[in-house]
């Protein structure tokens, strides 16, 4: 545990003074990182911890981006703005998990992908709203909105960062604890066994819309930090392939540790970076490098560390 400990706060204090040495481009690619790590740890509350595939974590991402973004907009401050748009997320998924909880395994998988489109053509429809296949631009930062001296303007890049990475340390740290209370253990009881799990008097149900409520929340937090970072949204953020990413992050990084969707993101963003700089055919080259570590890592990359650790311990 001390071991671990040390590792997470080695972590933050990494993201956190990354700005004092590295150019615009990597805190740029830093930030996205961090941002797709937070949305993998979203979805795998409820693949690694419970056992179901969501294909719609975009939505609640998009909803918490749109949000964020109009109330930008409006003039309300960029903490109250970013807050206000996790928050709209987990009221869509407390709307939509209400559906799709009465299902599971195949069921679940596909409802919450209907669902994701629906959002999806929702706003790509909604022109007046939402901007329609344009999008919304010139989102601004101004200032954080908290009281007296701490008001500060947040328009500048580094300044910006740091916010956006102290939110998303402080949302990992409390996933970690959830994972390790009460309702993470009675997620990992419903993955095992169902039934079982309801016949020891967990409620199978509410606790599975709990978690569907809370990685609504914070997938919605990860897209109300990138609007202000791109400064624009587009209907692209609500688009299966956007559900699809947490998916391939945490199948690279491993589903049954909770650092392997943070390492998947890494990987998934950085290989992408790479290739992208070598060919135009970056988009079959990188499927392919992703299914060739998908199909030899069944554990992820860190199940497969921790089975070469155990040989070596045995041997």
């Amino acid at each position: 545990m001390r071991a671990r400990l040390a590792a997470y706060v080695l972590l933050a204090a990494l993201v956190l003074l990354l700005p004092a040495v590295a150019g615009p481009f990597l805190r740029y690619l830093v930030l996205n990182m961090l941002l797709l790590a937070l949305l993998a740890l979203s979805f795998n509350l409820l693949f690694g911890m419970t056992g179901l595939l969501s294909f719609g974590q975009g939505a609640f991402y998009a909803g918490g981006a749109y949000t964020a973004a109009l109330l930008l907009r409006a003039g309300v401050p960029l903490l109250w703005s970013i807050l206000l748009g996790a928050i709209a997320a987990a009221v869509l998924a407390a709307v939509l998990g209400a559906f799709c909880v009465r299902n599971t395994r195949i069921y679940f998988s596909m409802l919450t992908l209907a669902f994701g489109m629906l959002v999806y053509a929702v706003v790509w429809k909604w022109t007046s709203v939402t901007g329609g296949d344009d999008g919304l631009i010139g989102i601004p930062r101004g200032r954080i909105g908290l009281p007296g001296p701490l008001d500060v303007r947040l328009d500048a890049p580094v300044p910006y960062y740091l916010f956006a990475a102290v939110l998303v340390l402080l949302s990992m740290a409390v996933l970690h604890r959830l994972s390790a209370s009460p309702l993470g253990l009675s997620l990992r009881a419903i993955r095992e066994n169902a039934e079982r799990a309801e016949s020891s008097g967990i409620p199978v149900r509410r606790t599975i819309y709990i978690a569907f409520v809370t990685a609504g929340l914070f997938a919605g937090l990860s897209g109300a930090l990138l609007a202000p970072l791109e400064q624009t949204v587009s209907p692209s953020t609500a688009h299966w392939t956007k559900s699809a990413e947490p998916v391939m992050a945490t199948l690279i990084g491993g589903p049954l540790s909770f650092l392997g969707p943070i390492v998947g993101a890494v990987v998934y963003l950085g290989l992408k970076e790479i290739i992208v700089r070598f060919t135009e055919y970056w988009l079959l080259v990188f499927g392919l490098v992703l299914l060739g570590t998908v199909l030899a890592f069944r554990g992820g990359l860190l199940g497969a560390a921790g089975e070469l650790l155990a040989r070596r311990r045995r041997g």
